[in-house]
């Protein structure tokens, strides 16, 4: 290990080179009270920064040892220090020449905390790894500039994020505290029957669509006296809010009356938030998944038949095939594909969902007979759903009354605030019969669990590519999957997290003729025992914990996969 004194005495060498001298600074530094590794050095000003890592013994920190006594607090804590090492690396963040020069940065966080590699704790020291875009005037390098940033702003960065001292400790402790609140909450739910909550006081809407802050201005939620539920956390003590039970449930009410902003809370509550977000406390449970219609997307050998059968020219429904799905065709593969990976509720907005799929009316039935309609509708399933399967439905529905027949519980949006309203929807779906047949003729059974046999592959040209570009398009291997229909993704991290998953499946767990579930549930298990960093060759803090349902949706999307 050398020391700073030889860091500097290598960038007065530097001074003046080309780019690619800078290689002679990979290694590892000791700083008076931590040590710097520089473990990769970009070769080109416009390429990739650089990677770094500081690694700090914990007890150097002063945090609090509770503060990361069991792996909730440990991954609020990390999730908090990279937010904060973030905040402090901004101040210093500036260009200083060609390319990415002087840009000093660590993974990017949403409202959401999450399970991430930028902060490690392991072996009782912490490791925070960032990116640090090396100086250069053209590709000639600033050794001066880089002095600066290596010597003089990374230990002000560090002093400021990283000692307990330094850090807002009500906040620190809020947040770790939230955290661990919201996940008992979330288990919690079972015990009551429930698959959501939100809590009164909630601000639900967003400041736009481009930005996931609350709109401030935004009416409180307050939960109809029918569904308030209370519950007893150890640290926020008494929460009191709406419980959606068990079963089917429907949002109904007028248009730009708050349906679909409370189906999306519902939505986020898979995660939980961070102080201060307005929604942290809604929870849901950890398997849901939201369904819509996806025209255009490929489907591998997906057992579509409970929803569509006897399609023309004799196409096998029970591992149906295409490279450019129909509204209905997707809706049903997407549902089917949420069954076959694991989940106990499925979140459904009319407005996102195909029409055909969703109802045949009366009238239509009468008009195409049902031996010429190959589309068994979701209403005719829906309760076959829960009653066979113990699958919930929550459905945003603001057109179409037939589904007030199968539905167990009704909530109207009026004015932006949920009304029970339960009993009267029955007596209207009771008074008006809309005298349509229900068109299901076979049972509901689970899919037969599909076998990837290739297709995984992350390379091109002979070598590893995975990348992306935005969060919803991850660029893997020779193609790039399309993520744009999945609602849960939150963060580029997560993207990356699924390409690694996928090459991770490919490399070690191919050849074992797992099932899709089987082989994402070995990956889930060997990060619990091990940690995120399995998943890459070398150290470098990418990577944002993503669920099995969406490891499952970006596969289901490749357009190589094979399937057995």
């Amino acid at each position: 290990m050398k020391t700073i004194e030889e860091l500097k005495k290598i960038l007065h060498r530097l001074n003046g080179r080309g780019y690619k001298a800078y290689k002679d600074l990979e290694g590892t530094y000791k700083f008076p009270w931590f040590c710097l590794a520089i473990d990769h050095v970009q070769g080109d000003p416009f390429a990739s920064p650089s990677r770094f890592t500081i690694i700090i013994p914990i007890e150097r920190t002063k945090i609090p040892s509770h503060f990361y006594s069991n792996k909730n607090r440990g991954i609020a804590l990390r999730d908090f220090l990279t937010r904060m090492f973030s905040q402090a690396a901004q101040k210093f963040s500036k260009p200083c020449g060609s390319g990415c020069s002087g840009r000093i940065e660590i993974q990017s966080c949403s409202q959401v905390i999450l399970e991430r590699n930028s902060v490690v704790l392991k072996d009782k020291k912490l490791e925070v790894r960032f990116s640090v875009g090396l100086p250069a005037y053209g590709r000639q390098i600033l050794g001066q500039k880089a002095e600066k940033i290596i010597c003089e702003y990374l230990p002000l960065i560090a002093q400021k994020s990283l000692l307990y001292e330094n850090l807002p400790q009500a906040m620190l402790e809020k947040y770790i505290f939230s955290y661990e609140d919201q996940e008992i909450l979330r288990k919690k739910l079972a015990e009551r029957q429930l698959v959501s909550f939100i809590p009164n006081g909630a601000i639900l809407p967003r400041k736009s669509g481009i930005e996931d802050k609350p709109l401030l201005t935004a009416i409180p939620f307050q939960s109809p006296p029918q569904l308030q539920v209370s519950f007893n956390l150890p640290y926020r003590g008494e929460i009191t809010g709406m419980g959606i039970p068990k079963g089917i449930s429907l949002i109904v009410g007028g248009g730009f009356h708050g349906k679909s902003t409370l189906l999306k809370a519902i939505a986020e509550g898979i995660y939980n938030h961070i102080p201060e977000d307005g929604r942290e406390y809604v929870v849901t449970v950890a398997d849901a998944v939201k369904i819509k219609a996806e025209e255009g997307r490929r489907i591998a050998k997906v057992n579509i038949s409970p929803f569509i059968t006897n399609l023309p020219l004799g196409q096998n429904t029970k591992a149906f095939c295409t490279e450019n799905a129909s509204g209905s065709t997707s809706q049903a593969a997407n549902i089917m594909e949420a069954i076959e990976i694991g989940t106990t509720l499925l979140l459904v907005d009319e407005d996102t969902s195909a029409t055909n799929f969703m109802v045949r009316d009366k009238r239509m039935q009468e008009l195409v007979k049902k031996d010429k309609e190959p589309i068994t509708p979701f209403l005719d399933r829906i309760k076959e759903l829960y009653t066979r399967l113990g699958i919930s439905t929550i459905l945003v529905m603001g057109g179409c009354g037939d589904y007030l027949d199968v539905a167990d519980y009704v909530i109207m949006m009026e004015d932006y605030k949920p009304v029970w309203v339960t009993e009267r929807a029955k007596k209207i779906a009771a008074q008006y019969q809309t005298g349509r047949k229900a068109e299901k003729n076979t049972p509901f059974n689970l899919p037969t669990p599909r076998i990837p046999c290739d297709g995984l592959s992350a390379k091109r040209r002979g070598k590893k590519k995975i990348a992306t570009m935005g969060l919803k398009n991850l660029i893997f291997g020779k193609t790039t999957i399309n993520l744009s229909a999945n609602e849960h993704l939150k963060e580029i991290g997560q993207t990356i997290y699924i390409g690694h998953s996928i090459d991770y499946i490919s490399e070690r767990l191919l050849n074992k003729s797992l099932s899709l579930k089987e082989a994402i549930a070995e990956i889930e298990k060997n990060i619990e025992n091990h940690g995120l960093d399995i998943l890459l060759p070398y150290r470098n803090g990418i990577l944002a914990r993503a669920r099995g349902q969406e490891i499952a949706f970006a596969i289901n999307r490749l357009r190589t996969l094979k399937i057995s």
